[in-house]
């Protein structure tokens, strides 16, 4: 009996190491299937991903930069320009002035919201800076809003990845909250005094002089007065994005945009981004954090389809939509 147990125990041994040896084994391999491999469009997403991420160096281990380079701007030939978006009305919420419509491109779905009154989008950010993030549906409800998305960039100095320290220049309520660049000017997307939306490279000195409210940093700018910003593709590749943009008659507007789900949606290109914004007649637009943080949350629910397995990310600001 016990030679019988004994050899159970070496046979659950050898197929728990077969599996381990299996799954190890897989898991060297897919890097080189991803980054050498012969299937192009696989690569140029998973380039696209890693290449913009906090982790530039893994795609850089295996491709060179000419090779990089050549896969980000790939989307750079003539014709580009054209959008053929579909776009679905799904929400109309007369109360609070807000609607939400689902979008359709050649690689992409998403989500756009129209806030018909600038004032009322403010900036949450997390109650812990330095200690931790928080998700947007959290930053939502702590705010007592109505809707939000993902806004600007994080940083990491403990290699903890949980959103807690915002990247740049952060206001709330006309007060700076977190200075990690100094007297340093940086690109900034933020409301003033009057609800406009502003764009534009400024220190933190100018931010108070300008009457700016609520901002974080991020770029890049997207279309700014009218004009047009992006050209070719953007370079940074296919992806989940998340954007916000102001029309003339100050109506803000909230895209997010679903990305790495190929039987859902590829992803956009920051061209793709810029065009949807152009679509809704926008004046003014800029990209905010993408990838893993792009979402959108409405009446207390995540509206869009996130690509991260684990559920939201944890940040460190969200643009929400207060009452």
């Amino acid at each position: 009996m016990r030679k019988l147990r004994k050899k159970n125990r070496i046979k659950i041994k050898r197929i728990l190491g077969f599996l381990m040896y299996n799954i190890i084994f897989a898991g060297i391999l897919v890097p080189f299937i991803l980054f050498w491999g012969p299937f192009e469009s696989l690569k140029t997403v998973a380039v696209g991903a890693v290449a913009t991420s906090r982790h530039p160096q893994v795609v850089e281990a295996f491709l060179s930069q000419e090779e990089i380079s050549r896969i980000m701007n790939s989307n750079n030939a003539s014709g580009f320009d054209g959008l053929d978006l579909g776009r679905k009305e799904v929400i109309t919420d007369k109360t609070s002035g807000i609607t939400i419509e689902d979008i359709q491109g050649r690689s992409f779905k998403g989500k756009v919201v129209l806030i018909k009154d600038p004032k009322r989008v403010k900036l949450a950010v997390t109650k812990e800076i330095g200690v931790t993030g928080e998700r947007v549906s959290d930053l939502v409800k702590g705010m007592g809003a109505i809707a939000g998305i993902n806004a600007g960039g994080f940083y990491d100095p403990n290699g903890k990845g949980n959103g807690a320290f915002p990247d740049g220049l952060t206001v709330k309520d006309g007060k700076i909250v977190h200075n990690n660049v100094g007297d340093k000017a940086v690109n900034i997307v933020g409301f003033n005094d009057q609800g406009k939306l502003i764009l534009g490279s400024m220190n933190a000195k100018q931010l108070v002089e300008k009457n700016i409210r609520e901002a974080v940093t991020f770029e890049p700018n997207l279309i700014v007065d009218g004009k047009p910003m992006i050209t070719g593709d953007g370079g940074w590749g296919i992806a989940p994005r998340t954007g916000i943009g102001q029309k003339a008659d100050g109506t803000v507007i909230f895209v997010v945009i679903d990305g790495r789900q190929p039987t859902w949606s590829i992803g956009a290109t920051l061209r793709d981004l810029m065009n949807v914004f152009a679509d809704y007649d926008a004046v003014n637009a800029i990209n905010l954090d993408g990838g893993s943080s792009s979402e959108l949350v409405y009446d207390g629910k995540v509206m869009n389809k996130l690509w991260n397995i684990f559920g939201e990310r944890y940040i460190p600001t969200a643009f929400v939509v207060t009452p």
